[in-house]
């Protein structure tokens, strides 16, 4: 029983209360998001729903951080949009069925491929995200979540701005959501400020009738969030290597988005709880939770940030809460529905803003006068990247590329050569900084093969070969001094220096000195 327990965190001391309430305050925040979602890639409602209720059941129980929320995402349902073109452009004609079945497919190869990266322990590479990405990530996905609820001050049928009384009744329900989630926490935590917050106004709202935007005027006509338990569906396309080839690129795209938004979260997460999660672990119970997914009629997902923000800042952090917000999202759906269609967006959209408030890293705008330019640069740039194309796998990607370059290019410059001339008249050479691509040029314009005496020697005790380009750099001095007779001598070398040279022997022929007494502090690591 023990094993069972621990499973769910029962283990633990864990607050009931507080788990569950904040689970349907999730679940409630779930539901306008999850049909927004399949509403950008032109599902159907209850797509979204079904993979919000089995993509947050499954992380919930399987995934490497307790308190995180996953579900349907405005990354991943960006990622179909193109599958679907390309599904039209290569079979005129095709249905809006026909492309469901597809994008079930697609959602299942990637979470083979996400089960694959956990299993090769991959997760741990986002590690090499620098703080200035996360910083710019964190800004654009608040900007994200701010500016997605603009859509909901717009008159449905006419798609105009929301006039008169009208848009004040929007402002002040929203304002209203917004001072309870701030205000109650100062008096009492005994129950979620959100979920407070979003049954005060509903009651409002309904209890005086008042007219104003409500989830049910979210969805199309004839639609509805109404259903069953989600159907089995076994993708019903050709299994043959061009429709795997066609679908792969795009599964690797959700794999890959849908890793790195859920590892940046759970980062984020650790920091604000003082724990830690288990990335590797994380990666398999997202695509156990897209197979699943595939398999039972949604669209995929990954880690929420915006609801796990809500979840954590309630008080949740068990894998209680998302257990109870998915099974509370599946009741509303089976049984809940007219309920939850009379809900006002202006509660929700109000929770929503308090969460990109409390998303956005306002620590970040203090720093632009005490962080390198640089990593300025890189933070504002990823934030932009992230909030005007929403692909936050592309705005991270650039952002560690650019740091890694920004790296590279500054130990470039500290590359350094102390010389002197021994008793003995061998010159010496006492390099400082790391010897790779970027500063091989710098090393090789410290030597002067023509003037130096006919024996040398390197001395690499601040510094370490970490190359081929580096090792191409001793080459090329080295063969200098060979051509006029002259030898060269490789000094306090690490031992992972030692075996790469000695990988590349054909490459550099020098004489290495071995001093037994030397230590480096990478060889204890």
């Amino acid at each position: 029983m023990k094993k069972v327990f621990n499973l769910f965190d029962l283990s633990q001391k864990v607050n009931y209360r507080t788990e569950v309430l904040s689970g349907l305050t999730v679940a409630l925040a779930l539901v306008p998001e999850a049909i927004a979602f399949a509403m950008i890639a032109g599902f159907s409602p209850l797509t979204g729903l079904y993979a919000a209720f089995t993509m947050g059941l499954i992380t919930a129980v399987l995934g490497g951080r307790p308190g995180m929320i996953s579900g349907a995402t405005g990354a991943v349902a960006v990622v179909f949009v193109g599958l679907i073109i390309t599904l039209r452009e290569a079979h005129p004609g095709i249905g809006p069925e026909e492309i469901l079945q597809y994008v079930f497919a697609t959602v299942i190869l990637a979470g083979l491929i996400q089960i694959i990266t956990g299993v090769l322990r991959l997760g741990k590479f986002i590690r090499l995200v620098p703080q200035p990405v996360m910083f710019g990530f964190v800004n654009g996905l608040a900007i994200i979540i701010f500016t997605a609820q603009f859509p909901h001050f717009y008159q449905k049928e006419s798609d105009q701005l929301l006039q008169g009384t009208a848009m004040m009744v929007m402002l002040g329900f929203v304002a209203l959501t917004m001072l309870i989630i701030w205000g109650l926490p100062k008096l009492t935590r005994a129950i979620p400020s959100s979920l407070a917050a979003i049954l005060l106004v509903s009651a409002i709202v309904i209890g005086f009738n008042i007219e104003t935007t409500t989830v049910a005027d979210t969805l199309k006509e004839g639609e509805t969030i109404r259903g069953g338990f989600p159907p089995l569906t076994i993708p019903a396309i050709p299994f043959n290597w061009e429709i795997f080839m066609l679908i792969l690129p795009y599964s690797a795209i959700v794999a890959g988005v849908g890793m790195i938004e859920s590892l940046l979260s759970l980062n984020i997460i650790d920091e604000i709880t003082e724990t830690r999660g288990r990335s590797n672990k994380e990666c398999i119970a997202q695509g156990t939770a897209n197979i699943v997914s595939g398999f039972f009629s949604g669209m995929g997902g990954c880690a929420m940030l915006g609801q796990s923000l809500i979840n954590i800042s309630s008080g949740a952090r068990a894998r209680l809460s998302g257990i109870v917000a998915s099974v509370g999202l599946l009741c509303f759906i089976m049984f809940g529905s007219a309920l939850i269609e009379k809900l006002p967006m202006a509660a929700l959209v109000g929770v929503m803003f308090m969460v990109a408030i409390g998303t956005f890293e306002w620590a970040s705008l203090k720093t632009f006068r005490k962080m390198p330019a640089s990593d300025v640069i890189v933070m504002v740039l990823v934030t932009l990247i992230t909030a005007f194309t929403h692909n936050l796998a592309v705005a991270v990607l650039i952002g560690v590329i650019l740091s890694a370059l920004a790296y590279a290019w500054e130990n470039a410059k500290r590359i350094r050569a102390r010389k002197h001339i021994d008793d003995n008249g061998i010159k010496h050479y006492e390099i400082y900084g790391p010897l790779f691509f970027g500063s091989v040029q710098g090393f090789a314009d410290k030597f002067d093969a023509l003037n130096d005496p006919d024996e040398i020697i390197i001395d690499f005790a601040e510094s370490r070969v970490a190359d081929m380009s580096a090792i191409e750099a001793l080459n090329s001095v080295t063969q200098r001094y060979a051509k006029r007779g002259k030898t060269v001598h490789l000094r306090h070398l690490s031992k992972d220096c030692r075996r790469l040279l000695r990988n590349a022997e054909a490459i550099v022929d020098v004489n290495i000195m071995e001093d037994p007494s030397y230590k480096v502090m990478t060889d204890k690591i």
